[in-house]
């Protein structure tokens, strides 16, 4: 019972890493090849030679939410509102999503058909004043609709329940006490998204009670699963770790569990190696995920989308592109494309030899002479380049294209693919991508990584120690963490001092609570608060950490925002501005020893010293350009000495993954186990 052990389940992979209390790690990285996840979880322990009964604490990433949302895979959802305002989800935003394309439908079907939304006689203004109040008789009349229609959830959402949250206490507390076991599962739009802007709210908390009932059998059996004596926690969409107690009522924040966890694995590499910014990019077998990470801290955003649709919550600021190691590509009208569908882990890229047919990212990797055909990779797999290029040649037989050049093609659409997503974290929110480094994990990423920095001018990539299971360690190092954040809408023409220490007190409480819940002793719980700032008309916030001293000052959380406004838009104006939102995150420090500390005497972080060049463990012809194949260098990452520099064209090696060093650049080990990469010599 000496192990924190955290394990992320992928579409593809499972991955693994296990910290003893002595310091010393185990990693691993296994098949999803069951369809059962708990399986999957229970082959993972194993593969690090580990017992349940000798695990302390589970930290556990999942993309059990995510599927289901992907999926369609939503229970049967009754939404009650306010009378007159039933049709907010078919109404929605008055826009299509697909603009020019006018033989698709405008928009998603939504979640919850009319026939499956009730009205309640009441009413709250915008600032909370009851308008209409809830009367007894009204609860009854929903709680026996509810029973009429006998949903698997039920949805809570009243107009401006953000400012008031009576009424919606009152109705869900009211159709617990009249259905009493009977009562379906609930969401209740004041717990779950205590925000602004109605469609967007309703969406969060129907689609949060459309999980509902999955989410909670899942955690049932992944609890019964365990021994007792575990310590179970999940790792959740704002880039932390809660227990399952306290995510039951909140499912949906187990959104991006899987992503979130490398984004703070990334933080956590970016706070140890003195980096400002960084950009975690996590090319795993079915989809890359992207995120900027700022000041050792991941972007957070309140307006993010699962599933194809909005959700305003509290989550780490990830873009998503159907671009992994498994996307399948595809020849078409438009040309090569690749994804967003995938091969998964069952039959997987041809190469594999498991069956796959259909060509893959990885394929084209595999024809370009990057894999070695001689490994094992994690004692499972041996790839097989005459299958991928058998995979390849229909698709090089329609461009009339030898296979390489085919496979060097796959590779610049993927490139174009993930370049879309790091622009959209950095350019488009006002950051100079070339002022970042790129953090390269997941089984694809480092293979990949120097093309796509040279293709963005970006002059420095980190390869980070258990690279291909960074999500894993992502959520053994995290801490528990809860963050809550509430619409406040406080103008600076009358500002309100007293109401809004009041609402920093209400949001600090609840943080509090249910980080307590997690079982965090209170003693060690730390407090983030951040004020999410506009000029009045403005739609967009910008989010500014306050502190006791900015929170009773308004000049000076003024003077913060235009200087911070300026820095982003290129303006700033003396104009009136309001406080929209507040958020509160409450941490404790994670009981993992992290593991990745530089010892005594060694160098500074990227900073090599020269000696001896390491000795190469092999040699690979591999294709970089249309120059051809060229005999290349391969070598043992875990045998390089720390700080000899690695010259290309190079392959490092490990179990799981692979780093590729195109001519011209080259990569040294520090004392850590990190590659760090300059892209131009």
């Amino acid at each position: 019972m000496n192990w924190s052990v955290g394990i992320d389940i992928g579409g593809t992979f499972t991955d693994i890493v296990a910290v003893g209390v002595n310091g010393e790690f185990r990693h691993a990285k296994t098949l999803t090849t069951s369809p059962d996840p708990l399986s999957g979880l229970r082959n993972a322990v194993a593969s690090v030679g580990l017992t349940e009964s000798e695990v302390r604490t589970l930290i556990h990433g999942t993309t059990m939410v995510t599927n289901t949302l992907v999926e369609g895979q939503l229970a049967r959802v009754a939404l009650i509102t306010t009378e007159g305002f039933r049709d907010v989800l078919q109404i929605a935003r008055a826009s299509r999503d697909h603009l020019y394309r006018l033989d698709l439908p405008p928009r998603m079907a939504p979640v919850v058909p009319r026939e499956l939304t009730f009205g309640v006689k009441e009413r709250v203004g915008a600032r909370g004043e009851v308008l209409c109040v809830l009367e007894d008789a009204e609860i009854r009349r929903a709680a026996e609709w509810v029973r009429r229609v006998a949903p698997d959830a039920v949805a809570i959402c009243l107009l401006h329940a953000y400012a008031n949250t009576d009424h919606e206490i009152a109705l869900a507390d009211g159709l617990r006490d009249i259905l009493g076991d009977a009562c379906p599962f609930l969401s209740v739009s004041s717990n779950v998204s205590p925000e602004a802007r109605e469609y967007e709210r309703t969406m969060t908390t129907v689609l949060n009670a459309a999980v509902m009932p999955r989410a909670s059998s899942y955690l049932d059996r992944l609890t019964a699963s365990l021994p007792e004596s575990v310590d179970l926690r999940l790792f959740h969409s704002a880039g932390g770790m809660a227990s399952p107690a306290v995510l039951r009522s909140l499912p949906l924040s187990l959104g991006l569990s899987g992503p979130a966890a490398g984004a703070s694995a990334t933080a956590n590499v970016c706070s140890t190696l003195g980096i400002s910014r960084g950009l975690a990019f996590d090319m795993g077998g079915t989809t890359t995920d992207v995120c900027l990470v700022s000041e050792g801290s991941a972007e957070i955003s309140s307006d993010c989308r699962l599933g194809g649709r909005p959700v305003r919550q509290p989550m780490v600021a990830i873009e998503s592109v159907g671009a992994g190691g498994g996307s399948l590509v595809g020849f078409g009208p438009g040309g090569l494309s690749v994804g967003p569908r995938s091969a998964g882990s069952m039959p997987g890229p041809a190469c594999y030899g498991l069956g796959g047919t259909q060509p893959t990212v990885t394929d084209a990797l595999a024809v370009l002479g990057y894999l070695d055909p001689k490994r094992v990779l994690g004692g499972t797999i041996r790839i097989d380049p005459g299958l991928a290029r058998e995979a390849l040649a229909p698709i090089a037989g329609q461009l009339n294209y030898s296979i390489e050049r085919t496979a060097l093609g796959i590779i610049d659409v993927a490139n174009a693919v993930m370049s879309r997503a790091l622009r959209r974290v950095t350019v488009r929110r006002g950051i100079d991508i070339r002022e970042t480094a790129l953090v390269a994990f997941g089984g694809g990423g480092p293979m990949l990584a120097v093309a796509l920095a040279r293709q963005l001018d970006i002059g420095k990539i980190i390869v980070p120690a258990f690279s291909a299971g960074f999500s894993a360690y992502g959520c053994v190092v995290a801490p528990p963490l809860i963050t809550r954040q509430k619409t406040v809408r406080l103008e600076t023409s009358a500002w309100d001092a007293a109401r809004f220490a009041a609402e920093r007190e209400i949001l600090i409480g609840e943080a509090r609570n249910m980080l307590l819940a997690s079982g965090v002793l209170p003693d060690t719980i730390t407090l983030e608060e951040v004020a999410l700032v506009r000029y009045v008309g403005q739609s967009t916030s910008v989010p500014l950490r306050i502190d006791d001293v900015e929170a009773a000052d308004i000049d000076l959380l003024g003077a913060r925002f235009r200087e911070t406004h300026h820095r982003i838009y290129g303006y700033a104006t003396d104009e009136p501005f309001l406080v929209e939102s507040l958020r509160v995150a409450a941490s404790a420090p994670s009981d993992a020893t992290p593991g990745m500390t530089r010892k005594a005497g060694a160098s500074a972080p990227g900073a090599a010293i020269p000696c001896a060049p390491p000795l190469p463990s092999g040699s690979l012809l591999c294709c970089f350009d249309s120059d051809g194949f060229v005999a290349t260098r391969c070598y043992d990452r875990a045998q390089l000495p720390v700080d000899a520099i690695v010259s290309g064209p190079a392959i490092i090696q490990d179990e799981w993954s692979t780093t590729i060093l195109p001519a011209g650049s080259r990569a040294h080990r520090d004392a850590m186990g990190h590659l760090h990469i300059e892209v131009r010599t």
